[in-house]
């Protein structure tokens, strides 16, 4: 048997949906495709996207988990490539306050979430 799968989405849990829905969307131009909310008010999944939509990340807000996240030693983390002049985009980072690791022998650099949940940023490879 051969499986084929196609990667879908990936999951992180907030704890102000309003505050990471503007970051993602400032940060790194991801915008709202599709939103969940249960009917008892309990949880709030809201799917972003790329302008490709072939990966979702899906942000899970839970009214009844107010407290931090525990992250671990936050080492699992989302990557994302952006267009447009790499350098600039760093420093509208650094402007924006969340660059939170840069490894400059690697040309690469993290940035953290409202949240603290760590996103790779690189460049398109064209």
């Amino acid at each position: 048997m051969q499986i084929r799968g196609r990667i879908d989405h990936m999951n992180i849990n907030v704890t102000n949906l309003e505050k990471s829905l503007a970051f993602y969307e400032k940060a790194l131009g991801l915008y709202e495709v599709r939103r969940k909310e249960a009917a008892d008010g309990s949880f709030i999944l809201v799917y972003l996207a790329d302008p490709t939509e072939h990966f979702f990340l899906e942000l899970t807000w839970l009214r009844d988990h107010p407290q931090t996240y525990n992250l671990g030693e936050n080492e699992t983390h989302l990557c994302i490539r952006l267009e447009g002049d790499y350098d600039a985009i760093r420093q509208y980072h650094k402007e924006m306050g969340c660059v939170c690791y840069e490894n400059h022998s690697m040309n690469l650099y993290f940035i953290n979430d409202p949240d603290n949940y760590w996103i790779e940023v690189l460049p398109i490879k064209r």
